[in-house]
């Protein structure tokens, strides 16, 4: 038995720059925290332009509600997926977002295990995640996507670089803001359900209309995976030519479901009232790690978020916001070994904003004051903590030459717990005429310890209250051109990480967090679409990604950080109208160290994932569409970063049926619920 605890204490300080993740989870492979606001409303028509374009122009767009990433940071590098052009393809959250730039998913298991993202090399803990501005950050600091289905999302907004200035303590690597569907003021229905490998059954039902004077949505889901697959393993990896040997990964199924209420209204004053509910309920099995896989393992989570914000114009140039959040997660991990398990645990935050915008001659000057609460309690050991945050936010966008260049700098200055905190950022951008432009972005931004690192004993690993909080200096640039037909983004980005915090043995067999780890990320990015026709659409992103630990230590020094792939690529083309549709994407990712030692053996391999699909909507009024995708067609087999084996080749088909028929999506008129 001890022999299995120090193993598992081994398994976590053999990930390197890391802290844990909330209780039942694996501990997230690096450093880093929890998010900032965003938005709770319904959104005009988008763009034509959608994926994956980035707003090197700086324009506020007309539309864009104040809380929408091009209006928090116009200079910033945007990417925005419009979630509905990947309806009854795309298994979950995860794997929209993986096709940007910069963006590697950190996957372990199949449907509904748990999934987070590393940006610019800043890990998960480093990476705010929002649902319509409500965070999602939990107790140790990590957003775990497989809790949020594809279902409920009209767009995906992601903001790559420093963005503490704008969303807060937490945004290391950026901010991923995920707008739920807009309810509609005519009475529209619709529902999808999908089968597939594995034993994959998914589905959801939505409707909405007008309701008290306003316009409502409902939307319920649920689904439930088993998981089981096979694979071949080598036993003994230090021998040549070994044979592989059959194995079945068990401990992978999961079922949950969940729902989402919204409400909006127009004010007679010009304003407009959002608000939202949304409910999450998830049970899986976990797995453990590849040299310590548990038998009995289980972890039941549910969420409940609120939020409501309030919106009008003042003037012809001024506006005003404010809005409230409250998030509530129960979390319970049972079956795992003795000292391993840190029973219930409940987090709450809550919270408020008020923002405020105007123009005063060439200046649109925003200001925001917030201000929100923090407590999580842990069963085992009856332990509990919480704190207050509150800051202050001033950005001043300031046009010249007849708005062909602006200036955007912005500052918050913050108070976390007893940390205080200065992030402030200054951005630039010029129109050059013609579809050119350049951007660029110099910031500061932190992630104060978490919960869990601060003050929460789990299992094995210990706390430290003394831990201080991780910091990073980033600058990046990029030019872009667009057309009608063609939109392309070319950059690159720099960062440096200090404080970092990564958990050390701490005799005899636990382990603790220190402050004492550095680290220099550095690459370019690139990000292109086609629309040449109606029925042809094409994107493709790649990301170039070097990283450096900072760290005395001889063992480490100058080696890569693990779970960092050099080079990422990702092609989708989609060929067709709406009522017969082919598409295709290919992504490939280069092998990625797992440890901090830097040996080329202690890797994950490179991996090259196919997927393939077909669309047919062959009925109108109503409409019925059939989906049939085959995800990993070259059955390409990879792993997590515990080493535990990742599912292969899966297929899927989807129906789908909208009562009430529906423009064209390449129309661009919202589709139904």
């Amino acid at each position: 038995m001890w022999r299995s605890l120090l193993a598992q204490a081994a398994w976590v300080l053999g990930l390197g720059f890391q802290g844990p993740a909330q209780a039942g989870q694996e501990p997230a492979a690096s450093e880093a925290t929890p998010p900032g606001p965003a938005a709770s409303e319904a959104e005009a028509p988008l763009p034509e332009f959608i994926l994956p374009t980035v707003d090197v122009i700086g324009r506020v767009v007309p539309d864009a509600p104040p809380d929408s990433v091009r209006r928090r940071d116009p200079t910033g590098a945007i990417t925005v997926i419009d979630a509905r052009e990947r309806a009854g393809e795309a298994r979950d959250t995860a794997e929209l977002l993986g096709g940007s730039a910069s963006l590697v998913v950190q996957d372990a298991g199949g449907y509904g295990q748990g999934k987070s993202l590393v940006v610019r090399g800043a890990s998960s803990n480093g990476v705010l995640v929002f649902l319509d501005g409500i965070p999602l950050n939990g107790a140790g600091g990590v957003a775990d996507l497989s809790l949020i289905p594809v279902a409920l999302l009209e767009r995906m907004e992601i903001l790559r670089g420093a963005a503490g200035a704008r969303y807060g303590a937490g945004g290391l690597g950026g901010a991923v803001n995920l707008v739920t569907r807009a309810p509609a003021s005519r009475l529209l229905s619709s529902g999808e359900v999908t089968y597939g490998s594995f034993d994959t059954v998914m589905g959801h039902v939505a409707a909405s209309g007008a309701l008290l004077d306003g316009q409502a949505l409902v939307l319920l889901h649920g689904g439930r995976s088993q998981g089981d697959f096979s694979y071949r393993v080598d036993e003994l990896p230090a021998l040549d030519d070994n044979p592989l040997t059959q194995e079945v990964r068990t401990r992978n199924d999961a079922r949950g479901g969940g729902a989402l209420l919204k409400y909006q209204r127009s004010l007679d004053s010009g304003g407009r009232v959002d608000a939202l509910a949304e409910l999450s309920l998830e049970d899986r099995a976990i797995a453990g790690t590849v040299q310590n896989p548990t038998e009995s393992r289980r972890q039941d989570q549910t969420r409940l978020s609120l939020g409501a914000r309030w919106s009008r114009p003042f003037g012809d140039t001024g506006e005003g916001s404010a809005r409230g959040f409250f998030r509530r997660d129960w979390l319970d991990v049972t079956g795992g070994a003795m000292g391993l398990d840190a029973g219930a645990q409940h987090y709450t935050v809550g919270g408020a904003e008020v923002e405020g915008r105007a123009m005063v001659g060439r200046n649109a000057l925003a200001v925001t004051l917030a201000a929100s609460s923090e407590a999580v309690t842990q069963a085992t050991g009856a332990q509990a903590a919480s704190w207050w945050r509150a800051s202050v936010m001033a950005m001043d966008e300031l046009s010249l030459f007849s708005e062909r260049m602006k200036l955007v700098p912005s500052l918050r200055v913050e108070r976390v717990g007893h940390y205080s905190l200065l992030s402030p950022k200054l951005g630039a951008s010029v129109d050059l005429g013609h579809g050119f432009g350049v951007r660029a972005n110099a910031g500061q931004s932190h992630r104060a310890p978490s919960f869990l690192e601060l003050y929460i004993r789990q299992g094995l690993l210990l706390p430290n209250p003394e831990l201080k909080p991780e910091r990073a200096l980033s600058v990046d640039a990029a030019g872009l051109w667009h057309d009608d037909t063609w939109s392309v983004t070319a950059g690159g980005f720099a960062a440096v990480y200090e404080n970092l915090i990564a958990y050390e043995l701490y005799p005899p067999m636990l382990a603790k967090p220190y402050n004492f780890a550095a680290a220099r990320v550095w690459g370019a990015e690139v990000e292109a679409e086609a629309r040449p026709r109606t029925w042809l659409v094409a994107t493709t992103s790649y990301a170039w990604t070097r990283t450096q630990n900072r760290y005395g230590d001889p063992r480490y020094f100058g080696k890569e950080l693990p779970y960092r792939p050099r080079h990422k690529w990702v092609g989708r083309l989609r060929v067709g109208p709406d009522w017969l549709n082919g598409r295709t994407e290919v992504l490939v990712q280069s092998a990625q160290l797992i440890n901090r030692v830097g040996e080329a053996r202690l890797s994950l391999p490179a991996r090259t994932w196919v997927s393939v699909g077909a669309s047919s909507t062959f009925l109108r009024r109503p409409d019925l569409t059939v989906s049939f995708d085959v995800k990993n067609l070259l059955d390409a087999r990879t792993a997590d970063y515990t080493g535990m084996p990742l599912p292969g080749r899966a297929a899927y088909v989807t129906f789908a049926v909208a009562l009430e028929p529906s423009a064209p999506k390449d129309s661009h008129v919202a589709s139904p619920p």
